[in-house]
């Protein structure tokens, strides 16, 4: 951030630790701006004599402005260079000149391949089948479209359409290099940095109502709660309308009719989702409902207001659906031996396990029988999974109240997921198999498990070699964890702004929130806090006077050494903030209790 120090301009560092440069006068920057420097040059290769500005960023008291320049300071990719762009343009206006032709009418039987990747030649056509997608009210990049229709013997027929992300983007052209290094986009409040150009992004590849669009089509047959009959091919879709999930819900609940060509598919669709929720559950699968925050931003950029998005029916409908198409690819490509990458969620070791049980206990959480001896991977995930469903019961029927500290500690007894050229299957979905296949828009693997399975059909696709596959899965785990922290950070900087932006308008530094305790350290509690716990900020036992206080071993109380009062995890808690911090994303709470 540029300040001013007597005669001299500085520049400080914004988001952490560092030097501060004098830097050269600009007329173009002014006091508080963030702006990117260029350290000068002093003697022996170091840094010296003034800084020169590179880049203004914006205005270091507007968010949407600190999210660019954390995102800068990051490192992330911003932008495109002008010959991927020319390319993506290029290659868009060259396939959809092509998708009106050569398409094969009624599709042909049932599971065949693919012809060439470029254009609509020997496709299935499915435009006359009514399609639908389902996606946040912000999106723009459609990856995925849906159809479904009751059988005579009443399965479910579903069709499963993605974004055919392959056609487009051939492996090692430009357009792919630059995604490859990418790995994935990144989601911030108020912008998002695309894998790819929006010329595909935005618009060639999303599945855009009313418009055609090449998919490759995972078809199943659902039956109670079996998936039978998989089959995949190349297609042209057209979609017939874009739902969004508030209004899938308003639809479920009967305060809005559904009608057009796309409803029975939706109400067939609602009827599978359910079979394969039952089927998750009888295979011990996690059972986790996430919440996310969605932020509201005015014209200058200005952070104006935050809304908690829980998960629904309308979501979770899309998860079990995409989870059946991901896992019947990742079968088929296991079955022929192409080199891909798998979603591999290794089993949990049966010390985390038992601890996880200790710590719900400690919380007098129901939990489920630990067996005797020593636990086997296999164990360990069931305790875990079964444990996770008796945390949403038990969160349910208390109002949601410990919900979020909860699942941390089902999330926390886990490991890591992350990409693998091995199938070493999906502990917490309890599949053998399973692969990141429905978002190719958005995520590079799943442009690789599309290139393998279109090999697999019999038409031009080469596939992947195995060796790269091998050194792709390290890179793209990398570039994920790097955009989730990107991300996590982002919406902390956005609700330091919301924030600050309430106390203001209230015109009450001292205004006291009902929170809740949502995770514990040594140095204090974390508490959600606002009237959709909303905000988040830390607690720290430094003022909480008139005790000492300490973790307990299972680290789910802090307990005061005199008093022996506790401060659990999902307690109610009454706060009052005492600072923000918004280029660390950072909260100081005061206990309301205490002056």
């Amino acid at each position: 951030m540029l300040e001013r120090r007597g005669k001299f301009f500085v520049a400080e560092p914004f988001f952490g630790a560092g030097p501060r440069l004098v830097v050269s006068r600009d007329r173009r920057v002014s006091v508080g701006d963030l702006v990117v420097v260029r350290a000068g040059a002093g003697r022996n290769g170091r840094p010296g004599g003034r800084a020169t500005i590179v880049r203004r960023l914006g205005r270091s008291d507007v968010a949407r402005d600190v999210i660019e320049g954390l995102m800068v300071d990051r490192g992330l990719r911003r932008g495109f260079d002008p010959a991927v762009e020319h390319e993506a343009r290029e290659v868009a206006a060259e396939v959809t000149a092509g998708v009106s032709g050569g398409v094969t009418e009624g599709g042909g039987a049932r599971g065949s391949g693919g012809g060439g990747a470029r254009g609509s030649g020997g496709r299935r056509d499915l435009r006359s089948l009514p399609t639908f997608t389902v996606d946040p009210t912000g999106a723009r990049d459609f990856d995925d479209a849906i159809s479904a229709s009751d059988e005579e013997d009443g399965s479910r027929r579903v069709w499963v359409h993605i974004a055919d992300v392959s056609a487009y983007v051939r492996f090692g052209s430009l357009l792919d290099r630059d995604a490859y290094r990418r790995g994935t986009s990144v989601y911030v409040p108020g912008a998002v940095e695309p894998m790819l150009p929006e010329a595909l992004s935005s618009h060639a590849c999303s599945l855009v109502p009313g418009q055609d669009r090449l998919a490759v089509t995972v078809e199943m047959v659902i039956d109670g709660d079996r998936v039978h009959q998989p089959a995949f091919y190349r297609s042209v879709i057209r979609s017939d309308e874009r739902l969004d999930y508030d209004r899938v819900d308003r639809i479920f609940a009967g305060r809005e009719r559904a009608s057009g060509p796309w409803a029975p598919g939706l109400a067939s669709a609602r009827a599978a989702a359910a079979a394969l929720a039952a089927r998750r559950g009888a295979q011990g699968a996690l059972e986790i409902d996430s919440a996310e925050p969605e932020f509201a931003f005015d014209r200058s950029g200005n952070a104006v207001g935050i809304h908690v998005v829980a998960q629904t029916e309308s979501h979770r409908l899309i998860e079990h659906l995409m989870i059946a198409a991901n896992e019947q690819v990742a079968r088929r490509l296991t079955a022929q031996r192409v080199p891909t990458l798998y979603r591999v969620h290794e089993r949990p070791d049966g010390a985390a396990a038992e601890r996880l049980i200790a710590q719900l206990a400690s919380l007098e959480v129901p939990t489920p029988p630990v067996p005797k001896g020593h636990l086997a991977p296999q164990q360990a995930a069931d305790l875990i999974g079964e444990a996770s469903q008796l945390v949403e019961r038990w969160a349910g029927a208390h109002g949601g109240r410990g919900r979020r500290a909860l699942t941390s500690l089902v999330l926390r007894s886990l490991k890591q997921a992350y990409y693998d050229q091995r199938n070493r299957g999906h502990a917490g979905l309890q599949l053998a198999s399973y692969c990141h296949f429905t978002s190719p828009i958005r995520r590079y693997p799943d442009l690789i498990c599309h290139r393998a399975l279109l090999s697999t059909l019999g038409g031009q696709e080469p596939a992947p070699e195995a060796s790269w596959v091998g050194a792709a899965g390290p890179w793209s785990s990398a570039r994920e964890r790097e955009a989730m922290s990107i991300e996590r950070d982002a919406d902390d900087v956005a609700r330091c702004f919301v924030l600050e932006r309430r106390l203001s308008a209230a015109g009450d530094r001292e205004e006291t929130f009902e929170g809740e305790v949502v995770g514990l350290a040594g140095a204090g509690a974390f508490v959600a806090f606002g009237p959709e716990a909303e905000f988040e900020g830390m607690l720290p036992v430094r003022r909480l006077r008139g005790d000492w206080w300490e973790l307990g071993e299972e680290g789910t109380m802090l307990v005061g050494t005199h008093t022996g009062s506790s401060i659990r995890l999902g307690d109610p808690i009454q706060v009052r903030v005492g600072g923000i911090e918004p280029p660390r994303g950072r909260v100081d709470l005061l206990p309301a209790w205490q002056d």
